[in-house]
């Protein structure tokens, strides 16, 4: 099979997927499954957000090679491709954010584009294995990494067997599709909906319904300006689950190296802030993002 006839029916099911919230009319609702959906959706987006982005594609902490399977493999559950060729894209696009080299950049291709137009593409469609050679070096991971799609249909069959075309249908296809676009947001709203700290070199935005819907995620402008940082939030009142989670297991010992926010950045965010208050002559051209 060659790559132009995968990407097509990587398409293809792409979209039927899309289409199989048509039937939610024609199997029992179920409070219980929704729920599950939910939860479940709740589990495979920390691990795309802790996992394939904080994780993977930044360093942000350390974890044992057990959690750090558990984490890759919950990141393959979203169908989102496996975690070398997502964190490695992702550093693509984090060296030339905003520019035309940035691989999905609104400000650049526009909205659909940066949404979802550029997953479907076979031009990004091969894992960049020189940007991620941190982690292609373990072999659980080049498993994953090579069979992502595979494995990431078999919960289906689990769903099935536990609670029949009910559990598949509000457990698993409602519940993928809602972690597609939340996810998505990350990408194109994020650079385009809501305020920014930080005046850097693209158009990142914080912004506080995303931080919702995608646990944490939404302090995009901060992420942008350091992308180190284990907490996206600044401050407490920029609520981050995904930090928190990692927090707990900090407790524990399962994770640990989270980085923070410099001082620095306090201080610059400061000033920033004063500036925009007073006529102050305060330094606000375009800061190069600090990103791995």
């Amino acid at each position: 099979m060659t790559q132009k006839q995968q990407i097509r029916i990587k398409t293809f099911l792409y979209i039927l997927l899309h289409f199989s919230w048509v039937l939610v009319f024609f199997v029992p609702f179920s409070w219980t499954w929704l729920f599950v959906g939910l939860g479940y959706y709740f589990v495979r987006m920390f691990a795309i957000t802790a996992g394939y982005h904080r994780y993977f594609s930044h360093r942000t902490f350390q974890t044992n090679r057990v959690f750090q399977f558990i984490l890759a493999l919950f990141g393959v559950f979203a169908i989102q491709n496996g975690p070398l060729w997502w964190a490695a894209h992702h550093r693509v696009h984090h060296r030339y954010s905003g520019q035309k080299e940035d691989i999905h950049s609104p400000e650049q291709k526009g909205f659909w584009w940066s949404h979802m137009g550029w997953v479907l593409s076979e031009q990004f469609e091969d894992t960049q294995w020189n940007k991620i050679k941190d982690f292609s070096k373990y072999p659980e991971l080049r498993f994953l990494n090579k069979h992502a799609s595979t494995i990431g249909m078999l919960p289906i069959i689990a769903f099935y067997v536990i609670g029949g075309w009910t559990a598949v249908v509000w457990g698993f296809f409602v519940s993928t599709v809602l972690l597609y676009h939340g996810t998505f947001s990350i990408n194109s709203l994020s650079h385009m909906w809501g305020f920014k700290r930080f005046k850097i070199t693209d158009e990142s935005r914080n912004n506080p319904i995303l931080a919702i819907i995608t646990l944490g995620e939404g302090w995009h402008n901060n992420h942008h300006r350091f992308a180190h940082s284990a907490s996206q939030g600044m401050y407490w009142w920029e609520y981050d689950i995904s930090f928190y989670i990692l927090k707990v297991l900090s407790w524990f010992g399962i994770v640990w190296g989270m980085k923070t926010y410099p001082k620095s950045l306090y201080e610059e965010a400061r000033q920033n802030k004063e500036a925009k208050k007073s006529d102050h002559s305060v330094d606000l051209s375009p800061k190069k993002p600090i990103a791995i």
